[in-house]
């Protein structure tokens, strides 16, 4: 770990000196400590200790030479490292990587970070060697992070502090049984670094325009590869594809409707093995495995990116698999105006089901 810190700072200092005109950016480091919650009673044996960790970020600032800068309160973008003890040889040690954004509120002394990336996990589940980890079925895992910090720069010289909560969540969205997850709330505290003297000012040249588009059509096909709670069972393939309306609100924000045709193979094999396994669950094994979900949702633009938050129901449900409802939460990164590529995670509730890979048009 010190290794990792020192070639961190090592690799700052001489972004520093390379420096030959302002480039708007600060490093932070944070040290953080918390709880492991419990969201599922399967981890129980595996909460032991306080986990802690360190989380290192580098970040470019906006001063509003774009429109969407202004529109958002001038944000951060960067990306960020983070070391994690779970303090359980159980679990593990995971070392993560992120894109990160900064937002900020309450004349910019509150900032919210939401962090997305992939986390490597030292010690996941094995069936011989550590078959205790239900919460890692792979090495490989998707990391999230939030955090919102008090936040003061240039208390002394081009160093300052920031502290307050943090959640960090490692999961492998069923990819891979078992996955029950991990969620730390922690106390973080930790410096800022600016490498500018000074910053510029911040451009104010938009105005409150009143923005609209008509109805737009989209299809999106998306796919992947998933298991099901069966440890064992198998991964297999799943296509979705998509067909549905938004309505675009504001610069911001967009409101649309539509419909998800599932076909998902996992589904297929637990039909299958349930019927043969467990004849008390009256599961013949001629259950259709397909499925047909109506939707609702809601599309946050940022620039090139936007998140996209659904909620579903499905309409043709021949076989009980985690209820009726679904959500989808995920990012869309457009290219041009009509076509765009999407990474987004289903599930139901807190249960996740997939990680979607998805493509589509906007027409």
């Amino acid at each position: 770990m010190r290794q990792i810190i020192t070639y961190f700072l090592f690799l700052s200092f001489a972004i520093v000196y390379s420096q030959e005109k302002q480039s708007k950016s600060y490093f932070d480091v944070n040290y953080f400590t918390g709880n492991i919650a419990l969201h599922n009673n399967d981890i129980l044996h595996l909460i032991k200790g306080h986990p802690e960790g360190v989380i290192l970020s580098w970040n470019k600032k906006s001063f509003g030479e774009k429109d969407w800068e202004q529109r958002y309160g001038y944000p951060d973008w960067g990306v960020s490292f983070a070391y994690q003890d779970l303090k359980n040889d159980v679990l593990g040690d995971n070392y993560s990587l992120y894109a990160h954004y900064n937002f900020y509120f309450l004349k910019r002394n509150l900032m919210l970070r939401i962090g997305q990336g992939l986390a490597y996990n030292t010690n996941p589940y094995d069936k011989v060697d550590n078959p205790k980890n239900v919460a890692f079925g792979s090495t490989i895992l998707s990391a999230t992070y939030v955090m919102l910090n008090y936040k003061k720069e240039r208390i002394f010289d081009r160093f300052g502090i920031q502290a307050g909560l943090s959640l960090l969540h490692y999961s492998n969205a069923n990819i891979k049984a078992p996955n029950t997850s991990v969620n730390t709330i922690a106390f973080n505290v930790g410096l800022t670094y600016n490498l500018d003297e000074a910053d510029p000012e911040y451009i104010k040249t938009i105005t409150k325009e009143k923005f609209t588009q008509p109805i737009k059509f989209n299809l999106a096909f998306r796919t992947g590869i998933n298991e099901s709670d069966v440890i064992g069972s198998g991964q297999y393939p799943f296509y979705i594809l998509s067909a549905y309306a938004d309505k675009r609100l504001s610069h911001k924000s967009a409101v649309h409707a539509g419909t998800d045709v599932f076909f998902s193979m996992f589904l297929k094999e637990l039909i299958y093995y349930k019927s043969v396994s467990f004849p008390e669950e009256n599961v013949s094994g001629d259950e259709d495995y397909k499925r047909v979900g109506l939707f609702v949702g809601h599309e946050l633009f940022i620039n090139k990116l936007s998140v996209v938050t659904q909620f579903g129901y499905y309409v043709y449900y021949p076989y009980d698999f985690e209820g009726r409802t679904y959500l989808r939460i995920g990012a869309k990164r457009y290219f041009g105006e009509k076509w765009f590529a999407a990474l987004t995670l289903k599930s139901h509730g807190a249960k996740a089901e997939a990680v979607e890979f998805g493509v589509g048009i906007r027409l």
